[in-house]
């Protein structure tokens, strides 16, 4: 028995390594292989550069779909096709709004987001998961309750218990609150193929849509017991409060999940999105003792059902804050042990890889294009900064007589020329961004309008000390096997 149980951990930290010294063997190999076979390096650069190029002109094509769909579906009034739909009277949703010492207001200004919506049918019911270890919980939950209990068909309240086995986090506090939910659906004999269950974050502001256009799709997709429905969540609702570095990593990051939205065979929610209780009550709700939980419960589903897991793109907004908590210094810290958090998802990994051998049940095609976009999704994070910047300008200088060759010589200048023609796409992601913001009623001040220029030559930077180096971090401590722990973002 104990050699059964050794030889399991070896192949877990076998697996989660894998993705790690990959990503440490690409960033180095211009170091360690330069001086042996500096073509082989300077190759591999070229082709990466020109799968980088590939990739921003994809992000540039979907981006621009998604947003075209999002303002082709904000003229439709869901809300008006619900009245013909068969079963809709049946369909209840839960909003849950998982938090641990959230500031009171913004909890109050995610809640009235609720309150505006335009879904006409009054069974939405609120749940607020609270954890017992914060010391104001139950008077916030109180006031809470007094405030907004007359908005919704119900607003129920839970206070999670933080058990030995489980990690401090969205994961553990959504899976009790769920339970409470289940049990509430239970004692009111209504079907779980008909109670929608909504993640939403306690500083998402949902679009007045959401409910009705979620409704509309859940009724009418025939498969829909298997799906998750997730809307891009722009990173705007404290734009211009942001220090100037971290400005430039909510506007890149919000780009890229509308880029996301329109990749319908790659798409997985994040952050705030919908699902049935049914599917969750068969995948037995968020493993606990994770961190990273959003992709980790599309693989759990993945994995229990195969192909039939999709997550279906929602073309309406949801506005989130980025990160910040008050003064420059502080807000950077905080911006970088979330993207350190988000990069430890690369540990699904080692999860999504044990499960491809004890899964006969499913096409082994399928499970391994899903756990090489994962693995591929976690390699460009973290390499892309250091292949992209400083890697063409090793080979020529650790080895002298490359650099006398063509190839050599070209190797700086090419990698050079691609590099500015993917930064070209960045002309779009302006106009997105501004187009995005004007939306959402985030208005430009004219003292600001330079800075929305100057901001992308220090994207290089921006990207190394807040994408590439905090995933790096996470990659690290995974490969040594040091865990991080949950830490709340601060967002003031």
């Amino acid at each position: 028995m104990a050699k059964i149980i050794t030889t399991s951990i070896f192949v877990s930290r076998l697996f989660d390594a894998i993705v790690p010294v990959l990503s440490w063997f690409l960033i180095t190999m211009p170091l360690w292989l330069s001086p042996f076979h500096p073509a082989v390096v300077a190759y591999f650069i070229i082709a990466f550069d020109l799968y980088f190029l590939y990739k921003a002109l994809t992000t540039t094509y979907f981006a621009a779909i998604s947003y075209k769909s999002i303002m082709t579906r904000m003229k439709i009034p869901y809300f008006k096709k619900l009245a013909i739909l068969k079963g809709i009277n049946d369909i209840r949703h839960f909003v849950i709004i998982p938090n641990f010492k959230e500031p009171f207001y913004k909890l109050e200004a995610t809640i009235y987001s609720l309150t505006k919506s335009d879904y006409p049918y009054d069974n939405i019911y609120l749940v607020l998961a609270f954890e017992n270890r914060e010391e104001e919980a139950k008077t916030k939950a109180l006031a809470l309750k007094k405030k907004f209990s007359q908005n919704f068909a119900d607003l129920l309240i839970s206070f999670h218990t933080l058990l030995p086995y489980e990690a401090p986090g969205k994961a553990s506090n959504q899976t009790f609150a769920a339970k409470v939910v289940d049990s509430y659906v239970e004692k009111n004999n209504w079907k779980r193929e008909n109670v929608l269950i909504t993640i939403c974050d306690a500083d998402s502001s949902i679009s007045k849509n959401y409910f009705s256009y979620l409704t509309c799709e859940y009724l009418r997709d025939k498969t829909r017991l298997y799906h998750f429905y997730w809307a891009p969540v722009l990173l705007y609702n404290n734009f211009w409060r942001l220090p100037f570095f971290i400005r430039i990593q909510a506007t890149l990051s919000s780009i890229l999940r509308l880029a996301f939205l329109s990749q319908k065979d790659k798409l997985i929610q994040i952050s705030t999105y919908s699902t049935n209780l049914w599917l969750l009550k068969k995948i037995n709700f968020w493993d606990a003792d994770i961190i990273p939980e959003d992709w980790h419960i599309f693989y759990q589903a993945f994995f229990t059902f195969g192909e039939k897991i999709q997550t279906i793109p929602l073309y309406t907004i949801v506005n989130g804050d980025a990160v910040y908590s008050g003064g420059f210094l502080k807000t950077s810290g905080n911006r970088y042990e979330q993207e350190k958090r988000w990069a430890w998802g690369v540990s699904d990994i080692g999860y999504t890889l044990k499960k491809f051998f004890s899964t006969p049940h499913i096409n082994p095609i399928i499970k391994l294009q899903r756990i090489l976009f994962l693995a591929e999704t976690h390699l460009l994070w973290t390499t892309s900064f250091f292949i992209l910047t400083v890697s063409a300008s090793i080979p020529p200088l650790i080895n002298p007589l490359f650099k006398r060759t063509v190839l050599g010589f070209l190797l700086p200048k090419l990698s050079g020329l691609i590099l500015t023609l993917s930064s070209l796409m960045l002309i779009l992601y302006v106009y997105l961004d501004y187009q995005l913001r004007k939306k959402l009623n985030q208005k430009i001040r004219l003292t600001s309008l330079p800075f929305l220029f100057i901001q992308w030559y220090l994207l290089p930077l921006v990207s190394f000390l807040f994408s590439s180096l905090p995933a790096l971090d996470a990659h690290t401590r995974l490969l040594f096997g040091k865990k991080i722990k949950y830490k709340v973002t601060e967002k003031v």
